[in-house]
Parts: C-alpha cells; structure tokens; sequence
C-alpha cells in the first residue's frame, strides 16, 4: 500500500490530537502522545493546550503532583513527561543512548569519572533520593561519598543518565528554578542488554502509535537510539507490523488497524509548544515542517521555536509579546486563517495569563535576528 504525503501529515496530526481537540483526561492525552517534551516546564502545558478540549492547567499540576505523570530524560536525550506507568520500559529502552552519551562523555572523563564510577554511586544515590531531594543536597552527596568536590558537568552527567524524575517545586509550570529529584518509583534495570531491547521494543511500538506510519530513519530521529538498536527492535515486531511505502518508496511499518486520516480532512490552525514533538519526531521533517522553512524553526543550537501550522503545516512562528500574541508567518495568509489563528491566540493569551504572560521570553533573541515573515501580527489576547 503506498501513503501519499498529505495522508501521512492528516494523519499525525490526528493521532497528536491536532485534528481536533479531545475531551480526555491530561494521563489519556499523554498515553495518546507517547510523551511531552518538556525542556522548559511551561511547554506541556501549551501542547495539552492544543490537544485537550477546555484543558484546566489545574489537571496537569495535579498529575504532576501525584507523580501519575512524571518528568525525565528520556527520549533523544531530552527532558520528557510520559506517564509514570510508561517510565521504566522507555527508560530501559533508552539505556544504551544515555549509558554512552552520559558515562562516556569526554567531559565526564576528563573530569576523573568513570561509567564504573556512576555505577558505584548509583545505589546509595538512589537511595538518598527515595525522597525528594534538592540538586544541591544530591551533589553533596556525591562529594561526601567521593571525599571530595565534583565538578559541575559531573552532576549534570549522573542526574541525567540516574533514574532520576524531577519532584515539582511549584508554580507557574509546576517546575521551577530550584531543581528537585526523586527516585523512580519503579527504578528500571539499567546496563542489561535483555531489558534494553524489550524496552525499545515498547517504545518503537508506542511510537508507531503516537506517530506511525513511520520508516526506521523516523523510529531512531526521534529517540536517538542507533538505527541498528532501532532496526533490531523492529525485526522483533515484525509480525505485528504492516509495512506500507511512502510517497518517496521509503519503506514505512504501522500497527495493523491503526487509525489513518484521509487526505481531505481540513487541519485548523495550532500554536505549538516549543520543541512541540510533532516537529522533532521524524528523520523527514517535511511531513509537517515545509523543508524551505525548516532552519528558521529548527535554530541552529537546536531551538524549536514555537511554531503556527496552517493547514496541518508550519507556516510561520509565535511569542508572546506586551498586548497579545506575536504571530509571524513565512507566507502570506487569507484572511480566513487570520480569522481562525486569532481565536487560537485569544484562547492561549488567557492560558497564559494566569500563569506566565510572557513564556518563552529568553528565546526572543531569534526574533531580534531576524526572522523571514512575509507579515507579522500582534493578535489581542
């Protein structure tokens, strides 16, 4: 079976809730997403936003609270918010990418660190952190037990590779400045090759889900593991896999009888988070970002900007600015989708308002510099 181009776009937007809005729980949402990327702690907020019908920040604090949903490092080496229940197979899966990336980090090396080190500290780490613990208090901890101070890319290194979730600190976004750490829950089993490839196995499948039909190259873009982990992981789902071809012959899998949008359905206007996953999650990012406008979104430090998509496509960037919502398209737009962008800005600017006006603001520096709109509005909230 071949999928055009327009069938694939309609259909992660339909499987990220971008179609239309869901009436589900913030848990469901998740479960449905696979996971949040969550860098800057206000950025679930505005995915769910987007994805949730009369979304009350409220819930996501609540969940966070409960650690029903929990915030990590995870998929491509980046902070993510999955479902608690979710954590240890995808955590598992990702061993081999935070083990190598982490422990073998020349930085982490030189510093006098060994993965043979980490793997010593761990234990009683983990057991310090069965309650929340503040970053400080976890580095001294390492250096009591090290009987010495430990550089800072050190810390960074251990708390990113340790099966670590960030406890929550409280308002706006539920994360603040002053980091807090709490052992897992249920802790996975770290540094076994067995429990690595069932994890990825999980998380390929549960990928296919939340973003299939999807090619290899698409599997490991989005959780960084090598492509042959990544390939592996599919041979062992094969049986369960529909394979389909792409509009360029790539060879796609699927999960059998999983949803497909046709190439008809109308896609509304959305104001996506920062790092907004449907931007990151595939090798070829022209299913949703047009490939002329991919550099201004996708910054050059790996920035992912807040992004407008148009007809199911990015076709211009956000911010919010003093008395409303800075909208920046790369091509002109109807009026119609003027119309339609404004009630979406007018929704997120009362989202915002309650809990910080002007999220985002550290990134402005890109608008400073210069970005290509063929027309800029600022859209009253």
């Amino acid at each position: 079976m071949v999928i055009t181009a327009r069938a694939l776009n309609r259909t992660t937007l339909h499987r990220q809730l971008l179609l239309e809005r869901e009436p589900v729980g913030v848990a469901e949402a998740v479960r449905r997403v696979v996971g949040l990327q969550a860098q800057h702690p206000g950025s679930p907020y505005v995915a769910l936003w987007n994805r949730i019908a009369g979304f009350d920040p409220a819930d996501l604090d609540e969940a966070v609270g409960a650690f029903e949903l929990v915030r990590s490092t995870l998929m491509r080496l980046t902070l993510h918010l999955v479902r608690a229940e979710d954590y240890r197979a995808f955590r598992e899966g990702m061993e081999p990418t935070l083990r190598g990336s982490r422990l073998h980090d020349p930085r982490f090396t030189k510093a006098g660190f060994t993965a043979a080190d980490a793997d010593a500290l761990l234990p009683g780490l983990l057991e310090y952190a069965a309650s929340a613990r503040t970053g400080a208090e976890l580095r001294e901890h390492i250096e009591k037990v090290r009987g010495g101070p430990v550089e800072a890319v050190v810390w960074r290194m251990v708390r990113q590779y340790a099966p670590l979730w960030h406890a929550p600190t409280g308002p706006p976004w539920s994360f603040g400045t002053a980091q807090a750490f709490v052992t897992a829950a249920e802790p996975p089993v770290l540094h076994d090759p067995e429990a690595s490839a069932a994890g990825l196995a999980v998380l390929v499948r549960r990928y296919l889900e939340g973003f299939g039909p999807a090619s290899v190259p698409d599997k490991a873009q989005f959780t960084t593991a090598p492509r042959g982990l990544v390939r592996a992981a599919v041979q062992t789902l094969e049986g369960e896999l529909e394979r389909l071809e792409g509009p360029d012959g790539t060879v796609l899998y699927d999960l059998p009888g999983a949803p497909r949008a046709g190439e008809d359905l109308s896609a509304p206007p959305r104001l996506l988070a920062m790092w907004d996953s449907v931007l990151l999650a595939y090798a070829d990012r022209s299913r949703v970002i047009p490939p002329e406008y991919r550099r201004h979104v996708i910054r050059v430090n790996g920035d992912t900007l807040p992004a407008l998509l148009v007809d199911g496509y990015v076709a211009g960037v956000w911010r919010p600015v003093g008395g409303g919502i800075e909208v920046s398209a790369f091509h002109p737009l109807s009026p119609a989708d003027w119309e339609a962008v404004g009630v979406e800005a007018a929704s997120l600017g009362r989202l915002l308002a309650a809990r910080d006006p002007h999220v985002y603001r550290r990134y402005d520096h890109w608008w400073v510099k210069g970005l290509p709109a063929a027309e800029s509005r600022v859209l009253p909230c």
